[in-house]
Parts: structure tokens; C-alpha cells; sequence
């Protein structure tokens, strides 16, 4: 038993030390990443299990372009709600510090802390890696519960709209001054 116990630190050394050589004099919290990815792929997992079980194999199959475009506006729309809105900060205060404004209605945090702690600031202030996650949520929505889903969808991505359209309206009168 004790040739697998000197196995797996020999294996946890080898590791440490990749990360190492990969991380350089950077922080990157490598070991929090593979925890982040870990926990979307245990999450994907789990719904695809879930999904089988409960007899809701092909409702995947059934996306057409529509429900693309929707959920697209929808992502876009929740991911920049989630990482950048100063209403959801409370959400993300344990892992940023706050900066100030960085567009209308957008914050700049900086993430705080080292490893696990700050690779989940990475993920909630980057609307770009919030996007993977919000998207895999919508598809199982459609799968789960399809007309909330799309009701729900519907109502972020007309916000979604409005928002490029509020910033239209704003630049082309700021244009006639």
C-alpha cells in the first residue's frame, strides 16, 4: 500500500512542478482553473444523465436557428449582467475589488486573492468565460423546460436590444452636437 501512496506523490510533485515551469513568474491559479473545469464538466455530467434518465435525449436536436439566435442574444445579455453590472457586484464582492465605471452601467473590479479564489473572480468578471457556463445553462433549459426557457430568453435578449439601441441613441446625439 505504500508503493501507492509514494506513486501518487511522486504524480502530485510531477504536477506541481508543470505548473510551475508553465506558470513562470506569473499567478495563475492553475490548480483553481482545473477545479473550475472540473465543476462545469461534473455539472455537464450530471445534466446529460439527468437528461437520459428522464427520457429528453433527442430535445438538443431540436435547436433550430431561432432558438440560436436567441440564446446567443440571451448569453450575450446575461454574461455582461453577471461580470460587469453593478446590481449583481453583491455577487461578486468576495472575489473583486471594486475600481470604478468602466462603461455605461458597466463596473471595473479587480479580481482579489490567489488560487481557487481567484480563478472563480477570473470567471465571474471575464463576461466572455461567464458566456460557456450561461449558454450549457440555456441549452439545458431547453431541454428541461423549453417555453420557460425561451420566455425567459425572450425578455433578455429584448433587453439585450435595447441596451445596443440605448447606446446607439446616446452616440447619435452626442454626433448633432
Amino acid at each position: 500500500m505504500n508503493d501507492g501512496a509514494t506513486g501518487m506523490e511522486n504524480a502530485r510533485r510531477s504536477i506541481q512542478r508543470e505548473a510551475e515551469a508553465y506558470r513562470g513568474d506569473s499567478d495563475q491559479p492553475l490548480a483553481g482553473y482545473a477545479a473550475t473545469a472540473s465543476a462545469y464538466a461534473a455539472l455537464v455530467a450530471a445534466g446529460v444523465l439527468l437528461a437520459r434518465r428522464s427520457g429528453r435525449r433527442g430535445a438538443a436536436a431540436s435547436v433550430g436557428p431561432w432558438d440560436l439566435a436567441l440564446m446567443g442574444l440571451t448569453t450575450h445579455k446575461l454574461s455582461r449582467l453577471l461580470a460587469k453590472d453593478p446590481v449583481t457586484s453583491p455577487l461578486r464582492a468576495f472575489f473583486t475589488r471594486f475600481q470604478g465605471v468602466s462603461a455605461p452601467a458597466e463596473l471595473d473590479e479587480e479580481v482579489r486573492d490567489t488560487g481557487g479564489r481567484k480563478a472563480v473572480g477570473e470567471l465571474l468578471t471575464c463576461p466572455f468565460c461567464t458566456a460557456q457556463w450561461i449558454a450549457t445553462g440555456y441549452a439545458f433549459g431547453l431541454v428541461f423546460a423549453p417555453s420557460l426557457t425561451r420566455s425567459a430568453g425572450a425578455v433578455f435578449s429584448a433587453v439585450a436590444v435595447s441596451d445596443w439601441l440605448q447606446l446607439a441613441y446616446v452616440r447619435l446625439q452626442k454626433a448633432q452636437e
